[in-house]
């Protein structure tokens, strides 16, 4: 899987572990920045990412702030893109399965290195079920 990442400044401290744990899962990442701790305004970045997800089918993507909050907004204003704020490996298994979520969200303020390592590896191993999901993510 190919995933986009991008983070404010808040989500920088544990970007590079974050994509040290997906390239050890075997997936392609491209890393849309920001690449210091000044301050940024975190709706850029998730602009930026949810519109490389969309022009690039079969891909997803990955938005760290303070608390996932503002990230998981600003994604959800653009269509097709199904932001989930996740805090555990349930939360991010039921994103994928039955929101079919192409945007995984967290707060690096919330949640610790232990606990995002179970979150990617539920999100990874998780496909939308579709049925009754299916008619559900169509009317969002």
């Amino acid at each position: 899987m190919k995933f986009f990442i991008a983070t404010d400044h808040a989500g920088v401290a544990i970007k590079p572990d974050v994509i040290a744990m997906l390239t050890a899962m075997g997936h392609e990442i491209v890393d849309l920045g920001p690449f210091s701790q000044e301050r940024v305004d975190y709706p850029d970045f998730a602009h930026a990412l949810c519109t490389e997800v969309l022009q690039n089918p079969q891909t997803q993507g990955i938005l760290i702030c303070g608390s996932g909050i503002g990230m998981s907004l600003a994604a959800n204003k653009h269509v097709g893109i199904r932001a989930a704020l996740c805090h555990d490996a349930y939360t991010a298994q039921m994103a994928r399965a039955h929101n079919d979520a192409n945007v995984l969200c967290f707060g690096q303020r919330i949640v610790g290195l232990g606990v995002i390592e179970s979150m990617l590896h539920a999100w990874c191993a998780t496909s939308f079920e579709g049925g009754r999901h299916a008619q559900r993510v169509e009317k969002i």
